[in-house]
């Protein structure tokens, strides 16, 4: 039964049960499943947000035969299931197994890689031969079996937009070569683009010997002495450090057309990343062992909840002659069996590969016509996706909430899509506690839900203005929220 479950138990296929330094990394898996108030729940890594369209057909089938029928994206561009039976497990590891989903039993956990998801798609370069093969030697290591569900690598295509988000290990594209960086520190060291994988999972192997006595699961986490010599150590091998700092907060392609003249956000070789506004829930951090970040399958019974409000229809005014790819984001990360069978089917007409995005969004490879990207854009916006900046929906997050977590003081998903206004300035997220699960980094709204009502204050990195507690009153918190997203600098 469920109630006898712990929060995140490995399944008896887990090759050899818990890693190295398990004991304290309650992340979930496909073999290592969570549970939460409405049932066991199962991340699956999507190394870089590639999927082709087979293996999307086999979440949707995994999701329909064994939790909610839901998909959820999550802040990592992974796919979350949510609603599952506890006994699931062996049948959800075949499936998924079956579909190249679960390549390695060991390893499943440690498959954590974001990527541009623009890449080579605007002129920028492309990262896919580089990303399948770090993917490949993560689970081709024992020592990494040993990473923590948290660690993350990053492949930046020179853009900022997944450096920014703060990984453990970060490749940069630069011209012919990759920058690396290690932790959050603003020291990179470029190194041939051809060897960047396998730098990377050095970077990876020392981190794991550095913090044998620190306990520690993430770079950041490390004592500063030990993360000193440890960047020092992995750049030993590199050649000397360059200065390169990391953009304070990450940008979401922009929902709508991409085309191959879209600007790139850092030229290559200028040695600067700007700062760029955060998409919806971008570069979380969530409270160790805890997946309240992570989207919900409830369905709410509120008419103004995310489960029965559709994004406009907002096609571009003009279409563009061709577009090499169209992005949506998702309402709060959550779609429907029928907004994913439309999106894979997008895929297969066109590129036949979906990119899954850390902003909780999805990019459709083309290339299309600019009639063909207008009726696509047309059907998604249809289906309740975001397909405009303008949707009201455009930057606003929110944690599980109730009543999928315990914890929570508020069904915040509600109250988010109770609150819906114009599009603001700064982006928004709400939490049910004060743990914030899930919350952004860089310059955002806070909305916590509080015994005394819900606070707001206006956040830009380590400053936080003071807050104002707005009290059982639906529309003084919607007006609330509205002028705090609106605020200029």
């Amino acid at each position: 039964m469920l109630a006898a479950m712990p929060d995140s138990a490995p399944s008896p296929l887990s090759a050899g049960g818990p890693a190295l330094r398990d004991g304290g990394d309650a992340c979930p898996g496909t073999l290592r499943l969570h549970r939460a108030d409405d049932g066991a729940l199962a991340r699956v890594r999507v190394p870089g947000g590639v999927l082709s369209a087979d293996r999307a057909e086999a979440l949707l089938a995994a999701a329909g035969r064994f939790g909610d029928g839901e998909l959820h994206l999550t802040s990592r561009g992974n796919v979350q299931l949510r609603g599952l039976g506890a006994e699931c497990g062996g049948g959800l590891a075949e499936l998924l197994a079956g579909a190249g989903l679960l390549p390695s039993a060991a390893h499943e956990r440690a498959r954590n890689i974001v990527a541009s998801p623009l890449a080579g798609l605007d002129g920028s370069p492309a990262l896919g031969e580089r990303l399948a093969e770090l993917d490949a030697l993560v689970c081709a290591s024992a020592a990494t079996a040993s990473l923590s569900g948290r660690f993350l690598f990053a492949l930046d295509d020179g853009r900022g937009d997944v450096d920014a988000l703060g990984a453990d290990v970060t490749l940069i594209a630069d011209g012919d070569a990759f920058l690396l960086r290690i932790g959050p520190g603003d020291e990179v060291f470029r190194i041939p683009a051809a060897e960047g994988p396998r730098a990377a999972l050095r970077a990876a192997e020392a981190f794991l010997r550095a913090a044998r006595d620190s306990g520690a699961w993430r770079v950041k986490d490390l004592p500063d002495p030990v993360r000193s010599e440890l960047v020092r150590a992995v750049g030993a091998a590199a050649g000397p450090a360059e200065h390169r700092p990391r953009p304070r907060t990450a940008k979401a392609p922009e929902p709508g057309t991409h085309g191959t003249g879209d600007a790139v956000e850092t030229t290559p070789g200028s040695g600067a990343a700007p700062e760029t506004t955060p998409g919806p829930g971008a570069a979380p951090e969530t409270t160790p062992g805890s997946t309240d970040a992570l989207p919900d399958a409830h369905r709410h019974a509120n008419p103004h909840g995310p489960a029965h409000t559709a994004a406009p229809a907002n096609p571009p005014q003009a279409p563009p002659a061709s577009a090499a790819a169209l992005a949506v984001d998702v309402p709060l990360g959550r779609l429907t069996p029928g907004q994913w069978r439309l999106l894979t089917a997008t895929a297969r007409r066109y590129g036949g590969e979906l990119r899954l995005t850390p902003w909780r969004g999805i990019v459709v490879p083309g290339p299309f016509t600019g009639a063909e990207a207008a009726d696509a854009l047309g059907a998604l916006a249809a289906a309740g996706l975001i397909t405009s900046p303008d949707s009201p929906w455009t930057g606003v997050g929110a944690c599980i909430g109730r009543p999928g977590c315990a914890k929570s003081l508020a069904d915040v998903r509600a109250e988010a899509g109770a609150a819906l206004g114009p599009a603001g300035r700064l982006p928004v997220y709400w939490s049910g506690c004060e743990r914030r699960c899930g919350h952004p980094h860089g310059e955002w709204i806070d909305v916590v839900a509080t015994p005394d009502g819900h606070r707001i204050s206006y956040v830009r990195g380590e400053r936080r203005d003071p807050p104002a507690t707005v009290r059982d009153d639906p529309a003084a918190l919607a007006a609330a929220v509205a002028a705090a997203r609106a605020r200029a600098l």
